[in-house]
């Protein structure tokens, strides 16, 4: 089992939800760090966590990221980091490996289901290091992490949908 330090450079986390149930609106999160336990010969030992600073969003609106970091969304004052640990691994390299872990966002943990593309055959970089990289993405409802603020709209519907789609691209440096 070798260990794999997350680049966060060659890495993101992002998500979409849809704004004014018309449109999505796509966002980031730009300081994550994490690691992942893996050996392409017993995938089902593998282990990952992460960590994400909530108030490194970025929507690309300022009023907006400003308003998902109080209170009404995400309260970074009071729950600075959303973790993810994983608690098994299933399926196969060939495209069918699903990673099932506890999510906490805001105080509330979740299990969510991660499908995940990869990870890569290992790599030397040109600087001698080995990486490895992976693709991932799960849906979550926002409500179910306490993340309930909204404002009806005159026409009908509401501003801000319920169903958030996490996409995940990592790089990962092996250590040691």
């Amino acid at each position: 089992m070798a260990t794999y330090k997350l680049d966060p450079v060659h890495s993101s986390v992002g998500f979409s939800v849809k704004h004014m149930m018309i449109a999505k609106v796509h966002g980031a999160f730009e300081k994550v760090s994490g690691k992942l336990d893996f050996d392409k010969n017993n995938i089902g030992k593998a282990f990952a966590e992460a960590a994400i600073e909530a108030a490194s969003i970025n929507t690309r609106e300022p009023q907006r990221d400003t308003h998902l970091r109080s209170p009404d969304f995400f309260y970074v004052e009071k729950f600075p980091t959303l973790t993810f640990k994983s608690k098994s691994v299933t399926g196969s390299l060939d495209g069918d490996l699903k990673v099932t872990g506890d999510l906490t966002i805001k105080g509330v943990t979740k299990q969510v289901t991660l499908d995940v593309e990869g990870p890569s055959d290992e790599l030397k970089d040109p600087y001698g290091n080995f990486k490895i990289g992976l693709s991932a993405i799960t849906k979550i409802k926002r409500k179910d992490f306490g993340l309930t603020w909204n404002a009806a709209l005159e026409t009908g519907g509401v501003l801000v949908g319920d169903d958030v789609t996490i996409t995940l691209d990592l790089q990962f440096v092996k250590e040691g």
